[in-house]
């Protein structure tokens, strides 16, 4: 009988197709039979996959390698999984020259391969690149990539990574002519803003509030008359944030690889900050669109998402981070697809406190006040105020204050308590060995653990609780909101004064929201 996985015509290579993070393995099967001369490509290919067929054609040809007129079939195994992308053109190419013999096909079977190729022969960088390094490193498997691929893939340290210019490079390497040596990991060394801190006039109230919010990681509302300066400080929060984990850069260079932003071939170490318009759709703020692609919320993860003018964004929008924002991920539901990514992100939301922005400002007496106010930022429901844990008002800036010289503390300086605050809560959740890195991720008995007050603290809170009738989860932020505050001052309990601050940040919207 005969047994086609055995005949000479058949070669095999592995590649991935993408369901948001999770790479699902796909088998690349080239056969080379007797027949009407032709070039298929069967598997549920999309229309860049379909066109592989004549980029590696007339790669082919450029480099002097004629197809031969026998039919030409490939198979992209599972064929009921969707197959989206160009870089499917290298493991294509690859198998093909395998199929004829071109490159050993023991070599060829053992590898995983990703890559666009050009008509030239010229191998172009594809994302998902790091990914792709993953599934190959689990598998046993080398990497064969684009050289604008290499130092990415190779961060993940899993596998060897072997990345060329062309498909001729690696024609040559696989064929032992110009061996090449593995990637080496890529890091992309970004500078620090040259703003600080120190720069923004007065508002020492809402420094101190970032200080707590990049401390614990909680999120922070902002109401302030237009020009108040809420936009300047949100830009310098990631300032006084700690450089991003080896296991957070990651994590955080897995969705950005999926999304195309990773540059110069490498991973970074700062710490995201995403600043989308108010106009953006749902989609690109939770993602979704056409292969469920990465929205804001996740390309913010372990960083910043800035949300400027709050109430203006569609109130869909806005209900949909409600979720998120509780469980640190995000599910993108649709009909092709179903997709999880992860979205623990810092939400600072910045809001004028009516349409007109001059509520609080006597020389500006909004004619329609109150009731202004109250429309304005109605908009942002009760159970999504009782999300942030941080709610302070952004008054105006006195003109005289304008041309006094920079004072206070520098970024630097608060920079330095965060990391010795953010290490405290590190030590405390290794000790107790919790996955939570801050305390925005403490819940259940684990915040029992690291945040019951002293008697002198519960009595407060009780007292607070039953005046602004604070909800059972502003209960529980106030109190994840005091650890931070306690873990600032370098103290191990959690008393009176840490509980008063706490509540001094939840007075607006407490009346609704708790």
């Amino acid at each position: 009988m005969f047994d086609l996985a055995r005949s000479e015509s058949l070669s095999r290579i592995h590649t991935v197709a993408f369901e948001g993070l999770q790479a699902r393995r796909v088998e690349v099967q080239c056969a080379v039979v007797a027949g009407l001369p032709g070039f298929a490509i069967v598997g549920l290919p999309d229309k860049a996959v379909t066109e592989a067929k004549e980029r590696v054609r007339t790669a082919l040809q450029s480099m002097a390698i004629a197809l031969p007129s026998k039919r030409i079939t490939v198979n992209l195994s599972p064929a009921d999984l969707p197959k989206e992308g160009s870089h499917f053109d290298l493991p294509i190419a690859l198998a093909l020259l395998a199929a004829l013999d071109i490159v050993p096909r023991e070599r060829v079977e053992t590898a995983m391969a990703l890559g666009e190729l050009s008509l030239d022969g010229a191998l172009v960088p594809v994302i998902g690149a790091l990914p792709t390094a993953l599934a190959a490193g689990e598998d046993g498997r080398v990497l064969l990539c684009p050289a604008g691929c290499g130092a990415e893939a190779a961060w993940v340290g899993a596998t060897p990574v072997f990345a060329a210019d062309t498909l001729d490079g690696l024609i040559a390497h696989l064929t032992d002519r110009r061996p090449l040596a593995p990637a080496t990991p890529g890091e992309v060394v970004e500078a620090r803003g040259t703003t600080c801190l120190s720069e923004v006039r007065g508002q020492e109230r809402a420094k101190r509030a970032l200080e707590i919010a990049a401390a614990g990681r909680h999120h922070l509302l902002m109401v302030g008359s237009p020009g108040s300066g809420k936009s300047m400080l949100a830009a310098r929060l990631p300032g006084l944030m700690p450089p991003l984990g080896a296991e957070e850069a990651l994590e955080t260079s897995m969705i950005h690889s999926l999304a195309g932003l990773l540059k110069d071939g490498g991973i970074s170490r700062t710490r995201p900050y995403r600043a989308p318009h108010h106009t953006a759709s749902m989609a690109a703020i939770v993602g979704g669109g056409r292969g469920a692609k990465p929205g804001e919320i996740s390309l913010a993860h372990n960083g910043v998402l800035f949300m400027d003018e709050f109430p203006e964004y569609p109130r869909m929008v806005l209900e949909t981070l409600r979720q998120p924002i509780e469980t640190g991920d995000v599910v993108v539901a649709r009909a092709n697809a179903h997709v999880t990514y992860p979205c623990r992100f810092l939400l600072i939301a910045a809001a004028n406190p009516c349409r007109c922005g001059h509520l609080y400002d006597a020389g500006e007496a909004c004619r329609r006040a109150p009731i202004c106010g109250e429309e304005y930022m109605g908009k942002i429901s009760g159970p999504l105020m009782d999300r942030f844990d941080l709610r302070l008002e952004v008054p105006p800036v006195a003109y005289a204050d304008l041309d006094l010289p920079a004072s206070g503390e520098t970024s630097a300086a608060i920079a330095a308590r965060v990391a010795a605050a953010r290490q405290v809560q590190a030590d405390r959740f290794a000790r107790l060995k919790a996955k939570a890195r801050v305390n925005a991720d403490a819940d259940g008995a684990l915040l029992d653990e690291i945040a019951t007050p002293d008697a002198s603290g519960k009595d407060l809170l009780s007292r607070a609780a039953d005046r602004i009738r604070l909800t059972a989860r502003g209960y529980h932020r106030i109190l994840r909101l005091a650890r931070t505050i306690a873990d600032l001052d370098g103290a191990d309990s959690i008393s009176q004064p840490h509980i008063a601050e706490a509540l001094g940040y939840r007075l607006i919207g407490a009346g609704s929201a708790g």
